[in-house]
């Protein structure tokens, strides 16, 4: 695809490539969808704006593999050489739940936590789940099927639900 918007709000880098069958629904509130050049976006991922009123920026060369979903929220933000393996769910927003008397449906959303942030050369392995007021620093590694919701510093890998510290990379 070329670097011209597809949609209002929505702004591609020079030498992005997007699947025909990854579904990007544009914002309907004004929220931009910005992916950095040479990023490549696979099969079946979902772009949806949903449950706030943040944007999602990708920095360069960010790799969104097959079954990704990204939901708005509170806002996502990427660095450069960010990789999501394959069936990565991104939800930087949480449902209202506490009165019993109204649907969970209709209760809104939780104050925002501050989004997720995921800053350069980071790889997030297949299937984890990253929450909203997740921060994963730079070169950090997220084990496959882990749960994030809070912050890991640069360097480490993470695992397990809730996700916790296994060790640092190598030097």
């Amino acid at each position: 695809m070329s670097a011209a918007p597809l949609k209002p709000g929505i702004e591609l880098g020079e030498g992005v490539e997007v699947a025909p069958t990854a579904v990007i629904h544009p914002s309907t509130r004004g929220n931009r969808l910005v992916i950095g050049s040479g990023s490549e976006i696979y099969d079946q991922v979902v772009i949806r704006f949903v449950g706030g009123s943040g944007d999602i920026v990708m920095g360069k060369f960010c790799y969104i593999n097959p079954g990704c979903v990204l939901y708005s929220g509170n806002g996502i933000r990427f660095g450069d050489y960010v990789l999501l393996a394959p069936g990565v769910k991104v939800v930087p927003t949480n449902h209202a739940f506490e009165s019993r008397e109204i649907p969970i449906r209709h209760q809104g959303f939780m104050p925002s936590r501050g989004g997720v942030i995921i800053e350069d050369d980071v790889w997030v392995g297949a299937n984890a789940v990253l929450l909203d007021g997740c921060v994963i620093g730079r070169g950090a590694v997220i084990a496959a099927g882990a749960v994030v919701s809070g912050v890991v510093p640069a360097y480490e890998i993470w695992g397990g639900v809730p996700a916790r510290k296994l060790r640092e990379r190598g030097k």
